[in-house]
Order: C-alpha cells, then sequence, then structure tokens
C-alpha cells in the first residue's frame, strides 16, 4: 500500500473516532474548549508518532508474548515526555487536560496503531500512519470543541463569540450533550463515507 494511501486511510476510512470509536473517553471530556481540544491532538498526535516510531523499530525484537506491556512503556514514555513538557512550559493547558492527558497511555486508539499498524509495517509506513490516526483523532475532538463551546458558552477559543447575554445551551456543556453530539458526528460521519464509496 503506498505511504499516500496509509495516511489518507488513516485519517477517513479508519478515523479512530468517528469509524473505529475507540479512544473515546477524552473526546467527551476535553471538548469542552477549543483549546484543550487542539492541546490534546497534538499531545496524541505526538505520541502515536513516536510510539509507532519506536514499536515499527523493535517490533523484531519484542517477543510475541510480551508486545503489550512492551508498547505501553514505550507509549507510557512519550506521555510522560509530553506532560513534563506541558506541566513546565503550558500549565494552564496542563491544568485543563488533568487526568486525561496521563491516560494518554491507556489510549485504545494509540495501543490500537502499535497492535495494529507499528508492530507489523515498517518505520516510514508507520510514522505516516501515526501522523495520520493524530490528525484524524484531532479533528474529531476539534468539530466536537468547536460545536460545544461555541453554542454551549458563546466562546471560541476563550474569546467571546456571541453577545454577554446569551444563555448558552447547557446541555452542550454537560457529558449528556457530548454523547449526543458524538452520535450525530458519527452518523453524519457515517453516511458521508457510505455515499462517497
Amino acid at each position: 500500500m503506498s505511504l499516500g494511501k496509509v495516511f489518507t486511510n488513516s485519517i477517513f476510512k479508519n478515523n479512530p473516532i468517528f469509524i473505529q470509536m475507540i479512544g473515546l473517553c477524552s473526546v467527551l471530556a476535553i471538548t469542552t474548549q477549543v483549546s484543550s481540544a487542539i492541546a490534546m491532538g497534538v499531545a496524541v498526535t505526538f505520541v502515536l508518532i513516536c510510539s509507532n516510531a519506536v514499536v515499527s523499530i523493535l517490533r523484531n525484537v519484542i517477543p510475541e508474548n510480551v508486545r503489550i506491556p512492551a508498547f505501553i512503556v514505550v507509549i507510557a514514555t512519550f506521555v510522560t515526555l509530553v506532560e513534563m513538557v506541558l506541566h513546565a512550559y503550558m500549565p494552564a493547558i496542563y491544568a485543563a487536560l488533568g487526568i486525561f492527558l496521563p491516560l494518554i497511555v491507556v489510549n485504545c486508539c494509540i495501543l490500537g496503531e502499535a497492535e495494529g499498524f507499528a508492530y507489523q509495517n515498517k518505520l516510514v509506513p508507520s510514522i505516516v500512519d501515526g501522523l495520520g490516526t493524530g490528525i484524524g483523532y484531532s479533528i474529531a475532538v476539534l468539530a466536537m470543541a468547536i460545536v460545544r463551546e461555541l453554542f454551549g458558552s458563546g466562546t471560541l477559543l476563550g474569546m467571546q463569540v456571541f453577545p454577554e447575554s446569551y444563555p448558552g445551551i447547557g446541555v452542550l456543556i454537560s457529558p449528556a450533550g457530548a454523547f449526543i453530539l458524538l452520535g450525530l458526528y458519527i452518523a453524519a460521519y457515517r453516511s458521508f463515507m457510505a455515499k462517497r464509496a
């Protein structure tokens, strides 16, 4: 398979949120603000690229019976790096992401790519797959966050968009609203992909 095909499939055909429906916990939790969604998207993309690269390089060295613990150690290393950088240089973002930042370690999206792609492919395709999956994840969290922040709070990136008197659609910034919106996005996305096919 060509690198372009790997890249586009990772974003669209195998979108981790809208198609595979993995790693939903962070998508539902951190999408009340666009800034948090951007930070999480960048963090997940970085971890995906780096962990896919390392798993691909070590795939012939990692014994079959300990591959999952080995993947988790690799992923945890990069998540810890991201955590330390955010904590040192962007404390507000670090605080906003809260517990969901260290939970990237067990994000099924990242573990699934390490197991399903990087462990079976060479370095460059694995990096491209990590980048594509990260972009697909980022698109999903941004789509959720834009709607939730704009219509839920009347702001976008913290700036007031609607008048101060705008009451906001409270359900959109609640967990129930996140589930409903995600369901609508998944239905629309799958319908669109089915029509394209």
